[in-house]
């Protein structure tokens, strides 16, 4: 499934605002108890599809009953924070 980047770049921007406020991109804020960068949109690209893929890779150990290692868990809370995201983790 091909992303709307442009489109989730905005959705980014949109709860950035909401949750942290008016900050120039490049700029640092904290959210969560973690500082954050506030991603171009060249930055968020990348970081957003490596997001997917985790998630992808996350659900799909889930659904075949994996054990989950701490570090997957760590990575995907970390990547969640830098798009300003609440894991969703089963």
């Amino acid at each position: 499934m091909l992303e709307d980047l442009p489109a989730r770049y905005h959705e980014y921007l949109d709860r950035f605002l909401t949750e942290l406020g008016d900050v120039k991109v490049g700029a640092f804020a904290k959210w969560g108890g973690k500082l954050i960068k506030k991603l171009s949109f060249e930055e968020f690209t990348p970081a957003y599809l490596e997001y997917t893929d985790i998630v992808k890779r996350y659900t799909e150990s889930i659904e075949r009953g994996d054990t989950i290692n701490d570090v997957v868990l760590r990575l995907l809370r970390e990547r969640c924070a830098n798009l300003v995201l609440e894991p969703e983790l089963t």
